[in-house]
């Protein structure tokens, strides 16, 4: 059985499904990408992943094991090869299993010490962190946060700055200073940024959990539909992250994502609190938005100077024909 992609653009990108640390060498991961079911296990060449259902009789076959480099149906034993070939049939042993005895796989990599994983053909590799191969970073992963929310609506807040002084108080923002200046955002000529904003400027009475308030300059990156970053500066200390939203469904998500700073005296599980308490004070807020999905024709709702970079970011997302977590 075909199935039609929900949405050629996200279905020929990279999404983070899980941590590498989590998928075991003996036990598989069920995860679920854009609806789809997927069973992830490592074998002898790498992480494969596959369609979660047996040929057979279509079990999970994340409810199974891996045994000598292959993976074992629960249900009725089937193995299968990390291309998704059965290669071995407990009932009918001196039966050579049929090449349709094949279940589908999907293209997976691992980096940044994550799982991604392709339901399509992607063009491109996975996006680019740069912090990650600079070490003058300090990275520590925060995450994973369910969001019931479309990706499109979690990017877009992400990207905005205005919210800070209502949403997250005393943190970073202050309701007394809540004036945006102005700044440039535009659809990006480079083939792997689609948008770029620099230099927005907001006070923050504690912008990383330290404590330390002080006047920040953002600078925002969309590198994909569903993954970006900022770079905030202050007096020369640097901190980064990189943000990346996992669609489950058109309005369900999973926030992954990772701080990059070369300051801090904050212990890892510090900053991984403070990250956890300003996410989960946007889940609620953005959940609560109507419509639902963002609206591509930007005449469906009112935008001032200030929403410069999501207008952007709307434009760039019609540009590329998404359809999947939006009103087109």
């Amino acid at each position: 059985m075909t199935h039609a992609p929900p949405d050629p653009v996200l279905f020929d990108d990279w999404h983070v499904v899980a941590r590498s640390e989590q998928l075991e060498v003996e036990k598989p991961v069920a995860v679920n990408l854009l609806g789809e079911d997927v069973v992830l296990w490592r074998g002898k060449d790498g992480v494969a992943a596959f369609r979660d259902a047996c040929v057979h009789r279509g079990a999970r076959l994340s409810l199974g094991k891996v045994r000598d480099c292959t993976l074992v149906c629960p249900y009725h034993g089937w193995r299968y090869d990390e291309q998704g070939q059965c290669t071995h049939i407990p009932a009918q042993p001196k039966l050579t299993p049929p090449k349709k005895a094949k279940v589908s796989a999907y293209r997976v990599k691992e980096k940044y010490g994550w799982i991604w994983l392709s339901l399509g053909n992607p063009a491109r590799d996975v996006p680019a962190f740069a912090e990650w191969e600079d070490d003058s970073y300090r990275k520590v992963h925060v995450g994973p946060y369910p969001f019931p929310a479309s990706g499109p609506r979690i990017i877009e807040n992400f990207l905005d700055v205005a919210h800070f002084p209502f949403v997250h108080e005393g943190f970073l923002g202050d309701p007394a200073y809540p004036e945006i200046d102005e700044y440039e955002a535009q659809i990006s000529p480079d083939d792997e940024i689609g948008v770029i904003a620099r230099d927005i400027s907001v006070f923050q009475p504690d912008p990383d959990g330290t404590g330390e308030g002080r006047r920040i300059a953002y600078t925002y990156k969309v590198l994909r539909p569903l993954t970006a970053t900022f770079v905030k500066s202050s007096a020369g200390a640097r901190f980064a992250m990189f943000f990346t939203v996992t669609p489950v469904g058109e309005r369900m998500s999973f926030v992954w994502a990772y701080i990059a700073m070369d300051y801090s005296t904050l212990t890892d599980d510090e900053i991984r609190s403070f990250q956890d308490k300003i996410t989960l004070q946007d889940v609620p807020v953005v959940s609560s938005q109507r419509p639902e999905l963002i609206a591509l024709d930007l005449a469906e709702e009112l935008h001032l100077r200030s929403d410069r970079i999501s207008i952007a970011y709307r434009k760039w997302l019609r540009q590329l024909g998404l359809r999947y977590g939006v009103l087109t």
